[in-house]
């Protein structure tokens, strides 16, 4: 038995609905099941009687549901008093950050930063938003700029900070490179490259809804996981993809980004997130700083 099966079994057991659970902790249904049965078997007692219609806990599932609350309680009141006194002892911050903020927000917030802070140390790991609000909750990580979720973790602060503008990439002679932008409607019958719903489901979601919103159909040709590959698979002239702004500083031969126009509610979502009712003076400074710099970091996103 371990910590995180039984945040998985306390998610499940006050929601009494594996989609809802799993989606407050940024994970898939059958994930979460597969935990919550790992539990089960460690303690040699079934906890849950789920149906295809509903879920249920069984006498064992509502006694463990209160001691398990009680010990993730203490388990995240130990690892904050920790965490704060190795924040005092040594000036380090750990920072995560999805693709395009490690590429645009990120650099420049950090140079600000690095002005005021000299004596901080700053790890930074780039990685999906559903691997970054594990790593949050866990303690791995301090700060995490991320995509927010429409059912945001309760155990977690987020801060909005502006919408990412909208581009699309396309091969550098593609007929759409030479304007100045473009609509979903001159994107018509074009071959689109989409992300990997499950594993950046804003940016797949956006390039539907513009479609959808457009009466179109999107002509989807490849689907790839990592912005990087879509960029490379754009220079390759395998078809065109709608990307955050930031991903125009991604090393890419024989790529245009050209703006596409679209409104603020069709666009990529950008929030710094932390652990709620922490103190952290090295990450409080950081989030200072990101307030009083935010309508410059937007004017570039």
């Amino acid at each position: 038995m371990d910590l995180h099966q039984l945040r998985c079994f306390v998610a499940a057991a006050e929601d009494l609905h594996f989609g809802r659970a799993a989606q407050r902790l940024e994970m898939l249904p059958s994930a979460l099941g597969r935990f919550i049965r790992l539990l089960e078997e460690d303690l040699g007692t079934r906890l849950m009687i789920r149906t295809t219609r509903s879920v249920a806990l069984t006498d064992d599932g509502a006694a463990l549901l209160k001691e398990a609350r009680a010990l993730l309680s203490q388990a995240e009141a130990l690892a904050a008093k920790f965490r704060t006194r190795g924040r005092n002892q040594a000036a380090t911050i750990r920072v995560g950050a999805i693709d395009s903020a490690a590429a645009g927000l990120v650099p420049m917030l950090l140079h600000d930063f690095r002005e005021q802070r000299p004596d901080v140390t700053v790890q930074l790991a780039e990685d999906k938003t559903i691997r970054l609000i594990p790593r949050l909750l866990s303690g791995r990580i301090d700060l995490a700029f991320v995509r927010p979720s429409e059912t945001p973790d309760k155990r977690l602060e987020f801060m909005f900070l502006f919408h990412e503008t909208a581009v699309v990439a396309v091969p550098d002679h593609h007929p759409l490179a030479a304007k100045k932008r473009v609509t979903i409607a001159d994107l018509a019958n074009q071959p689109l490259i989409v992300p990997e719903r499950r594993s950046r489901p804003h940016s797949h979601d956006l390039t539907m809804k513009l479609f959808a919103e457009a009466g179109l159909e999107a002509r989807i040709v490849q689907i790839a996981d990592e912005k990087q590959t879509i960029v490379n698979l754009v220079s390759a002239k395998l078809g065109v993809a709608i990307v955050p702004k930031w991903t125009s500083r991604m090393a890419a031969r024989g790529v245009r980004y050209v703006r596409l126009a679209t409104s603020n509610l069709n666009k990529l979502p950008l929030a710094a997130a932390w652990t709620r009712g922490t103190r952290d003076p090295v990450r409080d400074d950081m989030l200072k700083m990101l307030r009083a710099h935010l309508s410059r970091y937007e004017r570039d996103a």
